[in-house]
This record gives C-alpha cells, sequence and structure tokens, in this order.
C-alpha cells in the first residue's frame, strides 16, 4: 500500500493556461500537460532563482520530491518545445 500523497503548497495561480507554437491553431496540436506542483516547481526555480532546498520548504516537500516533480516539469516543456506541441497547465 503507498504512502497517501502530501499537499504541496502552491502560491501562484498562472493568467494564462495555455502556451503553443505560433501559426498553428490549438486543435491541430497534440498537448502536453503540467500540473500545477510542476508548474510552481518551474516559477520557484527559474523565475525566483531559488535553490532546491529552499523551494522544497517553500513547497513543503522534500528536496527529493522537489527535484523529482522539477524534472518530470522539464522533460514535458523540452517534449512541448522539441516536437511543436501545446502546453497545457492544469487547472485544479
Amino acid at each position: 500500500m503507498t504512502r497517501p500523497r502530501k499537499n504541496r503548497r502552491i502560491r501562484f495561480n498562472p493568467d494564462v493556461l495555455y502556451f503553443k507554437p505560433r501559426g498553428i491553431p490549438l486543435q491541430d496540436l497534440e498537448e502536453v500537460v503540467i500540473k500545477k506542483d510542476e508548474w510552481e516547481a518551474i516559477r520557484l526555480k527559474y523565475k525566483e532563482k531559488l535553490n532546491q532546498t529552499e523551494s522544497a520548504k517553500k513547497m513543503r516537500i522534500s528536496q527529493s520530491t522537489f527535484q523529482r516533480i522539477l524534472s518530470s516539469a522539464n522533460q514535458k516543456i523540452a517534449e512541448a518545445l522539441v516536437s511543436g506541441k501545446a502546453i497545457r497547465i492544469e487547472d485544479r
């Protein structure tokens, strides 16, 4: 039996929920979905320029969990950029 998932503190609610390549209708694109905790990890690490320990404390998770979330987000963003896919930020 797995451990229950800890609630993660997310302090940012994005106004924009989609990013897509220019000139291609959204209906013609595949999507990559980024969860809110992944978006928060990206924001803390790259926008706020916090290290992993500080970022993990702000999200109230362990540093190793933060690293897994950040790695997942980076992989999804890279997939979208390299393959020309839309990025959708999960709205819940």
